[in-house]
C-alpha cells in the first residue's frame, strides 16, 4: 500500500521515562513474603523483556517473587509458535511503524500499547506455598480469575473460553470479544515470566492489523469501549491487588469454564 506510514510511536504523547522500580506500599507492604510489586511506568518492550530474562537467570531459591506493572509503547509481539502470516498486510491495513518483537512466551501474535495494563509475573511455582507448589494450570486459573474480579468491580462480566486462555466479554452485543490476554514462559525449574494484559483505554486499531492470538476476525475490546472510563493507574493497582490476593490463596480460583494449559515450557495464549 502506498502513502505515508501511520506513526503511532510519534503521534502519541512522548514516552514517560520508566519510573524507578520500588516496592509498592499499596500492594506489597502488608503481605509478608508475598510478591514484590514494582511499578515501571512506560517502558520499551524489548528492554523489559531482557530484564525479565536476566532476573530469572539470576534468581535463586531464596529470591522473592515479583510482579512488574508496566505500560508499553506500541509493539507487536510473537510467541514461540507464532505464524508471521498473522501479521496482516494489504487492503485495510495501513503502512505503519509498529515494531515486531520475537519472544519466548507461548502463543501467537498480540499487540501492546498505551492504555493497556501489563503485569509481568516473575514467580517460582515450585516454591513451598500454602497448600504446596503451584502448577501451571492453577497459575493460569488464578491469573484469569484476578482479571474477572477486576472487571466485575467495574460492572463488566468476563469469562473464560475453553482452550483459549485469556478473558472474553460474557454478555451483551460484544459477547466473545477479547479484553485480556495471557502469555507465559515457564522454565524447567518452575520459574515464570511474561504475564497478563488488560485493555483499558487504547487505540484498538492495531489489533485489526493482525489476527489476534492467531484467530482471524477475533474482536478485541477495551474497558472504554464497554462504557467504563477508568484511570489506567487505578486499574493497574486493582489488577495487581487481585493477583497478589489470588496467588496468596491456598485453594484454586473458581472456574467458570475449563482452562486448557500445558504444564511445562510455555502457556499458549496471548
Amino acid at each position: 500500500m502506498t502513502g505515508q506510514p501511520i506513526s503511532l510511536l510519534n503521534s502519541m504523547q512522548a514516552n514517560r521515562p520508566a519510573a524507578p522500580a520500588v516496592d509498592s506500599p499499596l500492594i506489597g507492604g502488608p503481605l509478608i513474603g508475598g510478591p514484590l510489586v514494582r511499578e515501571l511506568g512506560r517502558a520499551d518492550y524489548e528492554s523489559v523483556f531482557a530484564d525479565m530474562r536476566a532476573f530469572t537467570d539470576a534468581r535463586t531459591p531464596d529470591t522473592r517473587d515479583e510482579l512488574w506493572i508496566v505500560e508499553h509503547p506500541p509493539v507487536f509481539t510473537l510467541g514461540l509458535g507464532a505464524d508471521r502470516g498473522h501479521l496482516l498486510s494489504g487492503p485495510g491495513v495501513p503502512a505503519h511503524d509498529v515494531p515486531v518483537v520475537q519472544t519466548d512466551r507461548g502463543g501467537e501474535v498480540t499487540y501492546h500499547g498505551p492504555g493497556q495494563v501489563v503485569i509481568y509475573l516473575l514467580m517460582d511455582l515450585r516454591r513451598n506455598k500454602p497448600g504446596g507448589k503451584l502448577y501451571a494450570r492453577q497459575f493460569v486459573n488464578k491469573i484469569e480469575q484476578a482479571v474477572i474480579d477486576v472487571l466485575a468491580a467495574y460492572n463488566l462480566v468476563g469469562e473464560r473460553v475453553e482452550g483459549a486462555p485469556g478473558i472474553y466479554i460474557a454478555e451483551g452485543p460484544r459477547r466473545g470479544a477479547k479484553i485480556a490476554a495471557l502469555g507465559l514462559k515457564v522454565r524447567g525449574n518452575g520459574c515464570t515470566y511474561h504475564g497478563v494484559s488488560l485493555n483499558v483505554a487504547m487505540d484498538l486499531s492495531p489489533f485489526t492489523w493482525i489476527n489476534p492470538c492467531g484467530y482471524s476476525g477475533l474482536a478485541t475490546v477495551d474497558m472504554r469501549t464497554m462504557g467504563v472510563e477508568a484511570p489506567l493507574a487505578d486499574v493497574q493497582q486493582a489488577l495487581a491487588h487481585a493477583l497478589v490476593r489470588h496467588l496468596a490463596s491456598t485453594g484454586p480460583a473458581p472456574v467458570s469454564s475449563p482452562v486448557s494449559a500445558p504444564e511445562a515450557a510455555t502457556i499458549n495464549s496471548n
